[in-house]
């Protein structure tokens, strides 16, 4: 007998039979999917520990009601301000607050929360609380957890300079919430992030993982103390409507929300009802698929994804001649809209608007740009109303050619009762007492609640 017939009567040698082959392929492989338990209909990016009340409405109507999935993205873990029922601060207090947040989150079906680094920054100048944020590695992980939520709709604060307590943190974490919103399903944007792991069971390993991912729809909200501005630009929700799920009224859920945040109640009961009862106004920032602006904020939505859409290259209009604009923030919001086509805000605060320090003290930054091929002598005047004081009077600035001067002035507002209409606050430059260019200011009498 032959060696292979003595293998095959032993049974140490399989062949397959003719025809039969098929039979022992392995079933095709497939990609393992994503977690679902992180999947969400809705992405919440907002600062603080309690700034999620701000549209508890909403979010108690989707999860209660509609059966919404949310998550929610906090950038900082409320480590400053006021403690209304113990002495722990700085870092004790964030562990409080992020306790607290996750309770009053959790008692509205809410329980997928992540924490960021920032640090809580007493201003209202976003490109301050951007620095202290850490604004790249922010924008990093609000694009990783875009990647792993998969949100269909992210809802974040305003990115506007308004009055109202308009902390620079809650623009902050709209600017990279929309800044993230782009960036997501950008093979190019953190592409170790959707890099596939070598081996996905084993130690030592790298590459994210993740999948790229389109968002829908980015709606905003706003903490304005004068809101008639935002009412038509997106779906109103009301406290007063009860909810199906629970037969209660929504103000009531959204009472139950804020007692969890009890280090933040040093108010009465009266303020605390007025925030539980505060109408909702969501402002549609951008909608890649078709929606009404005020339709409810899945109008369009069905779940399938869609693919990577780009913002449309939209840059400034050329300059000529010198130009004489708002700095700082209200500047940078401008280039930012057109950036990230966001045109729905460009003219959503219109005059330009901010209210005053503590100390009755405004900062107002200017900024005045040569665009010609000439050095050039340039005055600023300024037309104040009765009683403001200048702290330092604009004056004559020298130019070089493609130049900018950004002038920074102080100014000393008078009292005025409660309610006090806005006051206008206006500059005009020159060149040989040739009116060249202006820019005006709307200013609230009225404290904005964080150093201006």
């Amino acid at each position: 007998m032959t060696s292979l017939g003595r293998l095959l009567m032993a049974g140490l040698l399989v062949v397959p039979a003719l025809g039969c082959a098929h039979a022992l392929d392995p079933s095709p492989a497939r990609v393992p999917a994503p977690d679902p338990r992180y999947k969400a209909d809705i992405l919440v990016v907002v600062a603080h520990p309690d700034d999620d009340t701000a549209v508890s409405t909403y979010l108690a109507k989707a999860v209660f009601d509609q059966g919404k999935r949310v998550a929610v993205i906090f950038t900082t873990r409320g480590n400053a301000g006021p403690n209304a029922v113990g002495l722990e601060q700085s870092k004790a207090l964030a562990d409080v607050r992020e306790m607290e947040a996750r309770r009053s989150l959790a008692a509205r079906g809410i329980t997928n929360v992540w924490f960021l680094h920032g640090q809580d920054t007493a201003t209202q100048d976003v490109l301050h609380s951007l620095e202290t944020l850490g604004h790249g590695e922010a924008l990093e992980e609000m694009v990783r957890l875009i990647r792993l939520t998969r949100p269909e709709v992210i809802i974040t604060w305003l990115p506007a300079y308004v009055a109202g307590e308009n902390h620079g943190d809650h623009q902050a974490s709209a600017v990279v919430a929309v800044e993230a919103f782009d960036l997501a399903a950008n093979p190019t944007a953190f592409s170790e992030q959707v890099s596939a792991p070598r081996y996905n069971r084993g130690i030592s390993n790298y590459g994210e993982g993740l999948r790229l991912w389109q968002p829908k729809k980015i709606y905003f909200f706003s903490d304005a103390t004068h809101p008639d501005f935002l009412k038509g630009h997106g779906p109103t929700y009301l406290a007063t409507e009860v909810s199906q799920a629970r037969h209660v009224p929504f103000s009531q859920i959204n009472l139950e929300a804020w007692k969890e945040y009890a280090t933040q109640i040093d108010f009465g009961d009266a303020g605390l009802r007025a925030y539980a009862n505060a109408p909702e106004h969501l402002i549609l920032g951008k909608s890649l698929v078709p929606s009404d602006i005020t339709a409810d904020v899945f109008a369009g939505v069905d779940g399938r994804p869609i693919a990577y859409t780009p913002p449309a290259s939209s840059s400034a209009p050329a300059e000529s001649g010198i130009t004489l604009t708002l700095g700082g923030p209200w500047s940078f919001y401008q280039q930012f809209y057109r950036a990230h086509d966001l045109g729905a805000l460009a003219n959503l605060v219109a005059p330009p608007q901010t209210a005053l320090s503590s100390d009755r003290q405004l900062w107002v930054p200017l900024l005045l740009r040569n665009n010609t091929n000439d050095p050039q002598d340039v005055t600023l005047q300024q037309d104040l109303p009765s009683g403001w004081t200048a702290i330092n009077p604009p004056g004559a600035y020298h130019l070089d050619p493609g130049g900018v001067w950004p002038v920074q002035l102080f100014f000393t507002a008078p009292s005025a009762s409660a309610g006090a209409p806005p006051q206008r606050l206006h500059w005009t430059a020159s060149i040989h007492g040739k009116p060249i260019g202006s820019a005006e200011l709307s200013v609230y009498l009225e404290f904005n609640g964080v150093p201006q």
